[in-house]
C-alpha cells in the first residue's frame, strides 16, 4: 500500500517536479510556447526550399517530453494561436498566415501531446525508448507539414518530401540523438530515473 501511494506522487514528467499546481502549469505553458517562438529565432535558410532549418523541432520535443500530455498540446495550441495573432514568434518573426510552412506548426501541437503521453509512461527515462519518442514526434510533425506544403505550394508527394523532409533528415537524427542525451541524463539528475 505504502508502495502504490508513493509509486502515484512519483513525478510522470519533468514538469511534474516544479512546486504547486494551477500556476506552475499556466507558467509552463506559457514558457514553453515562448521556448518554441525563440528557438524559431534560430532559422538557416537552405537553398531550393520554403522550410528553413530551425531549433523549433528540437523545442517541440523536449516541451513535450518536459511538460506531458496536456501541458504540452495546450502550449503549442498558445504557441499557434498567438502566432497567427501577429506574434512574432514564427520562423524569422512570420504570423505564419499564408506560409507554407504552417502545416509544420500545426503539427507541433499533436507531436507535443504525443510525446509528452509517451514521456509520462517513461518513454524519456533511457537513451532507448527517448530516441523512440523522439522519433515518433519527428514523424508526426513530417505528416502534418508534407500534406500542408503539398497544397499550399500545389506539388505532389515526391516533391514535397524533397523540399520538406529529404534536408532535415541528417539534421533531425542530430536533435534525436541530443535529446536522448539529455532527457535521461535530467532525470539520472532528479534520483528519479527509475520510477517507470
Amino acid at each position: 500500500m505504502a508502495t502504490a501511494h508513493a509509486a502515484q506522487r512519483r513525478p510522470a514528467v519533468l514538469g511534474d517536479l516544479l512546486p504547486g499546481s494551477l500556476a506552475r502549469d499556466a507558467a509552463l505553458v506559457v514558457g514553453a510556447a515562448a521556448f518554441v517562438g525563440a528557438a524559431a529565432q534560430l532559422a538557416v535558410p537552405l537553398p531550393g526550399t520554403p522550410v528553413p532549418v530551425t531549433g523549433q523541432t528540437f523545442a517541440v520535443l523536449l516541451a513535450g517530453a518536459a511538460l506531458g500530455f496536456g501541458r504540452a498540446g495546450l502550449a503549442m495550441i498558445v504557441y499557434l494561436l498567438a502566432g497567427m495573432a501577429g506574434m512574432p514568434w514564427f520562423t524569422e518573426g512570420g504570423s505564419g498566415t499564408g506560409v507554407p510552412t504552417l502545416g509544420y506548426v500545426i503539427g507541433f501541437v499533436a507531436a507535443a501531446a504525443a510525446v509528452g503521453a509517451l514521456a509520462r509512461r517513461g518513454g524519456d527515462r533511457t537513451p532507448l525508448r527517448t530516441v523512440a519518442t523522439m522519433l515518433a514526434g519527428t514523424v508526426i510533425m513530417y505528416a502534418a507539414g508534407v500534406p500542408y506544403l503539398m497544397a499550399s505550394l500545389d506539388i505532389d508527394l515526391g516533391r514535397a518530401l524533397d523540399l520538406g523532409v529529404t534536408p532535415f533528415l541528417a539534421g533531425d537524427a542530430l536533435k534525436v540523438l541530443l535529446a536522448a542525451a539529455l532527457l535521461p541524463a535530467a532525470w539520472k539528475l532528479t534520483g528519479t530515473a527509475r520510477g517507470r
